[in-house]
């Protein structure tokens, strides 16, 4: 890991997509039906969006890298991250492409998705160019599986990233097609922190104990965090089991939660912070992130994280 000075630098690679919050369902759509949300918002979408403006929000210096739409989508997402204070020097909008969409219904139980993948499909790992990784000291990917083109050439980013001295993480997100191919643990040799959520990381195993799990994607190197939700998060370290509860705000809606814990993770573990206070970190901006809807409207600020971490309101 570089040296660096506060704030760290990181540079996020992912995909641009808006969000179509539907909120308070009265219940998950069924074929031939209509049903009402109480609620409804236009809003950044993206895990890889939402943690860049969740580590920008946390006070750090965030470059993007993606591939976006000249259509109103794209210029929405576009001034999102100028807004955010995110770098977003190297998009380029292209007229060729249509930015991606997501539409999330949530009801106070549960949240379904669906996606337009469109320009997210087209980012590819040789775009990202050597001084970029140069002027970082970290590097973020989200969405391995749904970024479809950037996938193939993942493992050999995070391989030029580490040697030109960046620390590196990923968050596999969910896979559309459900085939949770075992390219993921070659590409992991290379990652430095692994972010899955805890349904992910049983799909990425096949195994349906969480502990278990954990235990099979150790490989010498990799620190993973697995997030469970209103059940916090846990991880392996040093042998050693490590459980962080969930902290209790009211919750509006979970859209991108986990893209604010990665956020809140990687504010704390970049400072060097003990595992446990980057975990408790986590779940304090993945919690505070669900005070509004959509995952950006109520991203945590230094001071709301560090309240709910050392318990000082």
């Amino acid at each position: 890991m570089k040296p660096h000075d506060h704030p760290v630098r990181i540079l996020v690679v992912g995909e641009i997509n808006v969000d179509f919050v539907f909120k308070g369902c009265h219940a998950l759509p069924t074929p031939g039906k209509e049903v009402l949300a109480d609620d409804f918002v236009m809003t950044p979408g993206s895990s890889s969006m939402i943690c860049a403006m969740g580590l920008a929000r946390l006070g750090n210096r965030v470059a993007f890298h993606g591939r976006l739409g000249s259509d109103a989508s794209g210029k929405f997402c576009l001034q999102a991250l100028r807004d955010a204070g995110v770098d977003v020097a190297s998009l380029r909008p292209d007229g060729a492409l249509r930015t991606g969409v997501t539409a999330s219904l949530s009801t106070p139980q549960d949240r379904a998705l669906v996606t337009f993948a469109g320009a997210i499909a087209e980012l590819r790992a040789e775009e990202v160019r050597d001084e970029w990784l140069a002027a970082a000291d970290h590097l973020h990917v989200s969405s391995y599986y749904l970024q479809k083109a950037l996938r193939p050439g993942c493992r050999d980013l995070f391989a030029r990233a580490t040697a030109a001295g960046l620390s590196t993480s990923l968050d596999p997100g969910f896979d559309p097609e459900q085939r949770w191919e075992s390219d993921l643990f070659d590409t992991l040799r290379e990652v430095d922190v692994f972010l899955p959520n805890e349904q992910e990381l049983q799909a990425i195993t096949g195994r349906g104990d969480t502990r278990e799990a954990l235990a099979l994607v150790q490989n010498g190197r990799t620190q993973t965090v697995v997030k469970r939700g209103r059940q916090g998060c846990t991880s392996l370290h040093q042998d050693q089991w490590l459980d962080v509860p969930a902290y209790s705000v009211d919750a509006v809606d979970s859209t991108g939660a986990g893209d604010s814990f990665d956020a809140g993770f990687l504010h704390a573990w970049l400072r060097e912070m003990p595992l446990l206070d980057c975990m408790k970190w986590g779940n304090a901006c993945g919690s505070l992130s669900t005070r509004g809807i959509g995952g950006t409207t109520a991203q945590a600020s230094v001071s709301e994280a560090l309240a709910l971490v050392t318990g000082k309101s």
